[in-house]
C-alpha cells in the first residue's frame, strides 16, 4: 500500500494540488476527468431537482427531503470543482473561471435567500419565485463557464461531442425547469378531479378551496412563450457554437430522453407523473434545417414557430398538457422568435463570438 501511495497517489496529489494560474497546461486525460466530474455533479443536481418538483406535488416542503440531499451533494461537488480550478488553474482560462465563480456565487447567495423566503412566507410551491430564479441564473452562468472551458480546451474527439451535447442538454433543462410547475400541475389537477389525488392530506389542506390556483399560480400564456423562446434560444446557440449538423436535435433528444426516463422512474416509485413536451423535437429539427441550409432568419423563425405550434396542437389532442392559448400567444411568439433568430445570426458574425472562441 505504501509503495502504491508513493508511486501513484502522491505524484498526482503534488501535481494537481499545487497553485497555478488559469490556462495552466492540462493533458487530455486530466481534462476528460475534470469535466467528467462536472458532468457527474450536474447529473446529481438534475436527479435531485427533478425529484424535488414531484416531491412538492406530493408532500409539504421539507428542507431535509431526499431530493434536496441529492441536489446538495451535487452542489458540494460543484463548489469543490470551482475551488480546484481557482487554486490550480487547470482546465480553465480566465473568462471560463470567472463564469464558474460568478455562477456558484449567485447560486450560494440564492440558497439562504430562498430559505428566508420560506420562513417568512411559508410554503412556496411555485417554481417561479424570485429566489428560485436566482438558483436557475446561477446554474446557467456556471454551465456557460463549463461549456466554454470544455469546448475551447478539449481536443476534437467523440468524447468532446458527447460531453458538449450533455452540457447543452443540462442548460436546456435549466431554462425549462420552471415549467415543471405547469407540467406537474395539470396532472395533479386531473388526479384531484378523478378523486385520486397524488398529494397527501397536509398538502391538500394547504391547497385550500382553490387547488387549481394553488397548483398553477401563473397565467396560461407563460407556458408556450417561455417554452418556445427558451428552446430556440438554447438550441440555436448550441447549433451555432458546436456547428454539428444535427446538434440542436441531439441536445433536444438527450433532454427528452432524460424526461421520459425520469417520468417512468417517478411513476414506478409512486410519485406524481409530469407531462413531457415531446413535440419540441420538431422545433429542434427546424432549427438544424434552418441553419444547415442558411434559410432567411425570419423565414426560419416562422417555420420553427409552425413546427412548435403544430406539435403542441397534436400533443394537446392525445395527451394531458398545460393549456396553450394559441391565438393570443402565436403573434407574440412570432415576434420573439424573429428577434432571437436574427439576433443570434448577428451575434455569430460579430466580434463577440470571435472573442468567445479565443482563450483568454
Amino acid at each position: 500500500m505504501r509503495q502504491y501511495l508513493d508511486r501513484y497517489v502522491m505524484p498526482l496529489w503534488q501535481t494537481y494540488s499545487s497553485p497555478g494560474q488559469p490556462l495552466r497546461p492540462t493533458n487530455t486525460r486530466a481534462l476528460h476527468t475534470i469535466y467528467g466530474i462536472w458532468l457527474f455533479a450536474f447529473v446529481l443536481k438534475l436527479m435531485g431537482s427533478g425529484w424535488d418538483v414531484a416531491w412538492h406535488f406530493r408532500f409539504l416542503r421539507d428542507d431535509l427531503a431526499p431530493p434536496h440531499m441529492i441536489n446538495t451533494v451535487g452542489t458540494v461537488i460543484v463548489v469543490l470543482l470551482v475551488m480546484f480550478h481557482t487554486w490550480t488553474g487547470y482546465g480553465v482560462d480566465r473568462l471560463t473561471l470567472r463564469l464558474m465563480q460568478a455562477g456558484i456565487s449567485i447560486f450560494l447567495i440564492a440558497i439562504p435567500l430562498d430559505l428566508i423566503n420560506h420562513r417568512l412566507f411559508g410554503l412556496d410551491i411555485t417554481s417561479w419565485s424570485p429566489t428560485h430564479a436566482l438558483l436557475y441564473l446561477g446554474t446557467a452562468v456556471m454551465l456557460l463557464g463549463v461549456l466554454r472551458g470544455w469546448l475551447l480546451l478539449a481536443p476534437d474527439s467523440r468524447i468532446k461531442t458527447v460531453f458538449g451535447i450533455g452540457f447543452w442538454a443540462f442548460l436546456l433543462e435549466d431554462f425549462l425547469f420552471p415549467l415543471g410547475q405547469q407540467e406537474y400541475g395539470v396532472t395533479a389537477i386531473e388526479a384531484m378531479r378523478l378523486g385520486k389525488p397524488y398529494a397527501d392530506a397536509e398538502l391538500m389542506i394547504e391547497a385550500g378551496a382553490n387547488p387549481e390556483r394553488f397548483a398553477i399560480p401563473v397565467p396560461d400564456w407563460l407556458y408556450p412563450l417561455w417554452l418556445i423562446t427558451s428552446v430556440v434560444l438554447v438550441l440555436l446557440a448550441a447549433r451555432l457554437i458546436m456547428r454539428g449538423r444535427w446538434t440542436a436535435t441531439l441536445v433536444a433528444g438527450t433532454y427528452l430522453l432524460y424526461r421520459v426516463v425520469s417520468f417512468y422512474i417517478l411513476r414506478g416509485i409512486e410519485f406524481p407523473p409530469s407531462f413531457v413536451p415531446l413535440f419540441i423535437i420538431g422545433t429542434a429539427l427546424a432549427i438544424d434545417i434552418g441553419i444547415t441550409y442558411r434559410i432567411n432568419p425570419f423565414v426560419a423563425a416562422f417555420g420553427t414557430l409552425m413546427m412548435f405550434y403544430a406539435g403542441a396542437w397534436i400533443s394537446d389532442r392525445y395527451t394531458l398538457m398545460p393549456e396553450i392559448p394559441y391565438t393570443t400567444t402565436m403573434p407574440i411568439a412570432a415576434i420573439l422568435l424573429g428577434i432571437v433568430w436574427a439576433g443570434a445570426l448577428w451575434i455569430e458574425r460579430s466580434p463577440y463570438v470571435e472573442r468567445w472562441r479565443k482563450l483568454a
